[in-house]
């Protein structure tokens, strides 16, 4: 298929990454933990480099992967991530602590939708990024808006779920309902008020979401 085609003449066109990231990769790979694939990641470091994001919002860390890749590709930005599953919080910070450069990272242990008063305290963002429980996305959007600067950005990862989303027919239920939420969540945030949106078809879809302004 030409899509395919293309998305491999991408991602070959990307440069190498640290050996750090590519066992990363490799990690992500092995044990099945969702990563943010090539070419969408570094859509999203382009964007933050032009949007100039300083302090960032991540809503889901698992194994500290864009978050280490937002770290390196914006030397003077500071990155607050929030993980829940204790095992990938382990793991991300062994990643972390051999990055050499974790003191640009904070990592919250604990429910995105519970630790709200732990991430205020950094409070506001330029840019959130929300790449968590897909189900949950509308919650962690309305939630974490809240700390995000007045002309502020929030980037949102998965939302055309392997192409599902433009499918009819799906024959796992829970797949389905899953895909719902998520079509569901799309049409909500591309006819929210308070944002200019747009859904990039790169990587697993990216929604990016600006801010229009100071809210009255």
């Amino acid at each position: 298929m030409l899509n395919e085609k293309l998305h491999f003449y991408i991602e070959g066109l990307i440069s190498g990454r640290s050996p750090l990231f590519t066992e990363m990769e490799s990690y992500a790979k092995e044990h099945n933990v969702p990563i943010m694939e090539l070419a969408g990641i570094e859509t999203m470091l382009q964007l933050l480099r032009i949007h100039q994001s300083i302090k960032i919002l991540e809503v889901g860390t698992a194994i500290g992967y864009s978050a280490l890749r937002m770290a390196s590709g914006l030397p003077n930005a500071k990155i607050v991530t929030i993980e829940r599953d204790n095992e990938r919080i382990t793991v991300a910070k062994d990643f972390i602590q051999r990055s050499g450069i974790g003191e640009q990272i904070t990592l919250i242990e604990g429910d995105a939708l519970e630790v709200e008063e732990q991430v205020s305290g950094h409070a506001p963002f330029d840019a959130v990024f929300i790449d968590a429980a897909k189900g949950q996305y509308k919650k962690f959007f309305e939630m974490y808006e809240n700390y995000l600067s007045h002309d502020g950005m929030i980037i949102t990862d998965n939302v055309l779920f392997k192409g599902l989303v433009a499918e009819r027919e799906i024959e796992s239920k829970r797949t389905r309902n899953l895909v719902k939420k998520i079509d569901e969540f799309n049409h909500w945030l591309m006819n929210h008020p308070d944002y200019d949106s747009v859904i990039v078809p790169v990587g697993d879809g990216v929604a990016i979401s600006k801010r229009r302004g100071e809210r009255k």
